[in-house]
């Protein structure tokens, strides 16, 4: 995305490891410039050389090391600013700014609202761009999916994501990996009857088949097909054998099956 309206950004997805992405965002006014969860350097170094671009920020989303694996040395390089969790600030290498919930953080003339968003970890936050409408939101929403339950309760994880849920349904979802295609096989076998989903899928599958992302997805095809945002779905209830149950008890049952499933 190229544009000159305030607040845009120009985002670059940059595929590394097995099936992490790594985001570029780039404020074209000011050509302020930040890389969201580098898990590594190098990658992150090319695609900002191939475009004549330099690095001044990180914003992390947590700690885990296939988020911030790249932190000291882009930050050794490019002495970039590193961003991430107030609530995790101890486990983020060569953090600078500590940002939390109701936050906001300027990129430039772009502003990101910050939002604590615990579950995956304690201290995992996302970043909204609104006038972009780009939500950062690393392992807390996935497409289709959400992040497992390493060191938060359901309660958490439910509260977390309905506060993404709550955005425009245009936001964009750069979630941190490509894991649709199985995520979409789970939600099939939840909410069998759900006739987006399998629209969604037929599409998922083609571009896999062609060897494209399917990232970004939109908040509004996330709440229509997660089945992590639906916990309300009589379809998803009743195939799990919940039907009439409160939505975190759904919720922490879908998170449940997810943990075992192997289709």
């Amino acid at each position: 995305m190229a544009s000159d309206a305030a607040g845009a950004l120009e985002i670059v997805q940059i595929p590394v490891l097995n099936d992490n992405y790594v985001y570029l965002a780039r404020e074209p006014g000011s050509a302020a410039t930040a890389v969201v969860d580098p898990a590594v350097a190098a990658p992150v170094l090319e695609a900002l050389d191939a475009r004549g671009w330099h690095l001044t920020h990180i914003l992390n989303t947590h700690h885990h090391p296939d988020h911030v694996g790249g932190n000291l040395e882009l930050k050794e390089k490019t002495g970039c600013i590193i961003v991430g969790p107030r609530a995790d600030e101890a486990r983020i290498p060569g953090l600078d700014v500590a940002v939390g919930d109701g936050d906001r953080y300027a990129l430039g003339g772009a502003e990101a609202q910050v939002f604590d968003v615990p579950g995956h970890t304690r201290g995992h936050i996302a970043y909204w761009f609104p006038k972009a409408d780009a939500l950062f939101c690393g392992d807390t929403m996935f497409a289709m999916g959400c992040g497992r339950l390493f060191e938060g309760s359901p309660a958490q994880m439910w509260s977390s994501l309905s506060k993404l849920a709550a955005l425009p349904d245009a936001t964009r979802i750069f979630c941190a990996h490509e894991y649709t295609m199985a995520n979409g096989r789970f939600a099939l076998s939840v909410e069998p009857q759900n006739a987006a989903l399998q629209a969604r899928m037929k599409e998922v599958e083609r571009l896999r088949a062609a060897d494209r992302p399917t990232v970004p997805s939109t908040l509004g095809q996330e709440k229509a097909t997660n089945p992590f945002l639906r916990p309300d779905s009589p379809d998803l209830q009743s195939t799990i054998g919940l039907a009439g149950a409160g939505l975190v008890e759904v919720f922490a049952r879908t998170r449940e099956l997810k943990d075992s499933f192997r289709g």
